[in-house]
């Protein structure tokens, strides 16, 4: 597994490598290059629930989320550990997806996109069902649906499938899938499955948004 450090700068995450080359997050890209319809949806919420709210939200989610993907974590490398009664609802919901992986080659593991200019850290590439698969773990309250509904979530997923394949590109890594799971309370996960095709179609949007960021910075 690569060994890379994070750095903040200006509220954006980046991640430096042993060789010094440093480079921004999937999310940090994601976050700078919203649509307007993006940019306005999310001020009239803050705006509807009203900043505090807006905050105390956002921090619950991101508590959650940051719990759930350690507990998983922990499972998936054999440790035995009790689940925080916080994140069990979500936990309870992904279980039996997680207990349907084996074969995991990496697991919260940094990845480099050097031609595009980006970095990630990876949730987890294993095998689901016996298939070969980039794996993302997402909490929510209530179910999405559809990928329409997932606003940037599988831009996400291609962006960390093209950083592994740059990144083990010398290990004979050939990942055709990947697959998103999203924990509710109180219902099973929503599975969403990536197909090459579908990859692909995201993966055009992904470049267009790296390469939007990159010529707002005046260029790499």
């Amino acid at each position: 597994m690569l060994s890379a450090k994070q750095e903040r700068q200006s509220g954006r995450q980046y991640y430096v490598n042993d060789r010094g080359d440093r480079l921004p997050s999937v999310s940090t890209i994601l976050n700078a290059t919203r649509s307007q319809q993006q940019r306005d949806a999310l001020a009239n919420w803050k705006e509807r629930v009203g900043i505090e709210e807006a905050a105390r939200i956002s921090g619950t989610a991101s508590r959650r989320g940051t719990g759930t993907h350690k507990h998983v974590q922990r499972y998936l490398q054999g440790e035995a550990i009790i689940c925080p009664d916080g994140i069990k609802p979500y936990w309870d919901s992904i279980k039996p997806v997680i207990r349907s992986i084996d074969a995991v080659r990496l697991i919260e593991g940094t990845v480099f996109h050097h031609d595009l200019g980006y970095a990630g850290k990876v949730d987890c590439v294993a095998s689901y069902d016996g298939i070969a698969c980039l794996c993302e773990w997402k909490t929510a309250d209530r179910p999405k649906h559809s990928l329409e509904h997932l606003h940037d979530y599988p831009l996400q997923v291609v962006a960390y499938w093209g950083a592994v394949h740059q990144t083990y590109q010398d290990y004979g890594l050939d990942l055709n899938h990947a697959l998103l799971a999203i924990a509710i309370p109180n219902l099973p996960a929503e599975v969403f499955w990536f197909d090459l095709e579908t990859i692909n179609h995201y993966w055009q949007q992904w470049e267009e948004r790296v390469a939007t960021f990159w010529r707002r910075q005046g260029g790499r």
